[in-house]
């Protein structure tokens, strides 16, 4: 394995490729073959509303399992959580896992049930986001925090532990114009999830300006995308749940947005081309054995990840 040139920059990237565990699935046969085959981290999404585990609870799991690979929440909801107590839970799983916690937040999915799930409306999300993320830097950091907003309010409260590195790269998650202006204001990169890479380019470029107009920047290594592949042709069902995750973005081929493993390696190139280099790989679905598709995966996209 070796660097990969990005055209974009005209430079090497490190180039990091990581999983992201299914809804249902032996967890455990998952995070044990990513931890043997060489993976960069597992991620877990945040379904409150579905049958998905809790990503928290289902990190530590893995944490407790592996002492290699990186542990992300892709992404986990803030409005509606209690931004002390997330700061504590965090920071709790990095120092368990001995700092290999890569936490990526979002407003949350568009659905009513997920709303009602945590509280909060769909108007109210961002305001609410646009306080907490802040406040859990300061937690992170700071031996006391006093705050008074419009959502919260905390005199002189210390919350510990701290992370091991005493604060993180925060990522967000995000479609909209609005969205990825909030991430260029906010965060510390950018996750991605069924993007083009033409998409993903325009996506890097519009947080990169709005990220400059806040008189900030972020790392041209902090650009990634969850990347769902597939093994053949989908199922109307299956097909269906991909047109509804683009909502925001439009209609696309199914093969601009969803490789097959045979073409996943040449669609991660063009992601790399666009300024992409850190990759969350996803089956469309869920294999029904991971020692013989881990080992697949790893032979078809490894190769471009950065050797250690």
């Amino acid at each position: 394995m070796r660097h990969r040139t990005n055209r974009t920059y005209g430079r090497d990237v490190i180039v990091r490729i990581g999983y992201n565990a299914p809804a249902t699935t032996d967890l455990r046969a998952l995070v044990l073959g990513l931890e043997r085959e060489g993976f960069d981290s597992l991620w877990v999404s945040e379904r409150a509303t579905g049958p998905s585990p809790d990503p928290v609870v289902a990190l530590t799991y893995a944490a407790a399992l592996t002492s290699r690979i990186k542990l992300g929440t892709s992404v986990m909801t803030l409005p509606g959580r209690q931004p002390a107590l997330v700061a504590q839970e965090m920071a709790s799983l990095d120092n368990l896992s001995d700092g290999r916690l890569l936490p990526a937040f979002g407003l949350g999915l568009r659905n009513v049930g997920e709303q009602q799930a945590f509280g909060v409306r769909r108007e109210e999300r961002a305001a609410i986001f646009e306080e907490v993320l802040p406040l859990l830097r300061r937690f992170w950091a700071e031996d006391e925090v006093t705050h008074h907003g419009t959502h919260f309010h905390y005199e002189n409260l210390r919350v510990l532990p701290k992370p091991v590195k005493r604060g993180f790269d925060v990522w967000m998650g995000g479609a909209s114009d609005a969205e990825l202006r909030r991430t260029g204001r906010l965060s510390d990169g950018w996750l991605a999830a069924f993007t083009t890479p033409a998409e993903g380019e325009r996506g890097r470029v519009l947080i990169q300006q709005a990220a400059a107009e806040a008189g900030r920047e972020i790392e041209e290594e902090h650009f990634g995308a969850v990347v769902p592949y597939r093994r053949g042709p989908v199922d109307p069902q299956v097909e269906a749940r991909f047109t509804r995750a683009r909502a925001v973005r439009g209609p696309a081929p199914l093969d601009d947005v969803v490789p097959t493993l045979d073409s996943l390696e040449t669609h991660l190139k063009h992601l790399i081309e666009a300024g992409l280099s850190k990759f969350v790989l996803a089956p469309l679905i869920p294999p029904p054995d991971w020692d013989s598709e881990l080992a697949d995966v790893r032979d078809a996209a490894l190769p471009l990840q950065t050797r250690r």
